[in-house]
């Protein structure tokens, strides 16, 4: 990412959540239910018919039964996705070709302001937000802002840069997976005390981020006058070939550099 910040203190809501490792619970998963089974009687076999008017009238009746309990047993429909991501193969990417691919969407999580709206977008989009590459980024846009001044953009988009990196502690206190303790996270926020210390978190965030902007401007302006600097050096070092004799700068052939 070109730079680093210390990630201690971050999170209280996270020290708050492992003390809570048991009332977590995975809201995010669809419930599994057992459908009952319906049992149709057998025909009975020692029955015998004497005609096939009798015995045909005898199945016919045993299709229609079929066919309407069948209609009756309802069907568990699993939800699809809209789209189907592998967070793997995300996660395998490089930065540039996360950026490339994902920008846009981690653009659109940075300008969201509501939590419940972060909410849902983390739900649909959670393989590519919950990603390594897509903190990084939010650190980069979020230091980037403040060093052009976009003081209060920046404010913003380090909220939603420490949603993220909450969720990652909280799924990994809790050993499950990021996306499944989405849900639970918000439902915390709902929480005015762990709120105050998720925001607490986050203010000391952009702390953080105001006195790297600084630094990292300051790094800007030195890197640039040591270029004026040698630039200059080169401009003193070089040598004025109309001041050479014409005899001593001839080339092969009595080239003269000058012509």
């Amino acid at each position: 990412s070109g730079f680093a910040l210390p990630k201690d203190g971050e999170a209280a809501a996270v020290a708050v959540a492992e003390d809570n490792k048991a009332e977590a619970n995975d809201e995010t998963g669809v419930p599994s239910k057992e459908l009952s089974a319906a049992k149709i009687a057998d025909v009975d076999n020692e029955t015998k018919t004497t005609t096939k008017t009798s015995s045909f009238a005898v199945k016919e009746e045993s299709s229609t039964t079929t066919k309407a309990i069948t209609k009756a047993t309802p069907k568990l429909v699993q939800p699809q996705p809209t789209e189907t991501i592998n967070s793997v193969a995300v996660s395998m990417m490089t930065y540039h070709d996360f950026t490339e691919k994902y920008a846009h969407v981690v653009e659109e999580f940075m300008a969201i302001d509501s939590l419940d709206r972060s909410k849902d977008f983390l739900l649909q989009k959670g393989d590519i937000l919950l990603q390594e590459n897509a903190s990084s980024y939010l650190l980069l846009a979020s230091l980037e802002d403040e060093m052009n001044g976009f003081h209060e953009k920046m404010k913003l988009v380090a909220r939603q840069s420490q949603i993220v990196s909450n969720i990652a502690e909280l799924a990994k206190s809790l050993q499950r997976h990021p996306g499944n303790v989405i849900v639970p996270f918000f439902q915390r926020m709902e929480d005015k005390q762990l709120y105050a210390g998720f925001m607490e978190g986050v203010n000391q965030f952009i702390k953080r981020i105001e006195v790297r902007a600084v630094q990292k401007k300051a790094e800007i302006e030195e890197e640039r006058a040591r270029e004026v600097l040698e630039k200059g050096a080169d401009a003193e070092d070089a040598v004025d070939i109309s001041e050479i004799p014409l005899d001593q700068r001839l080339g092969p052939g009595g080239l003269d550099p000058m012509e």
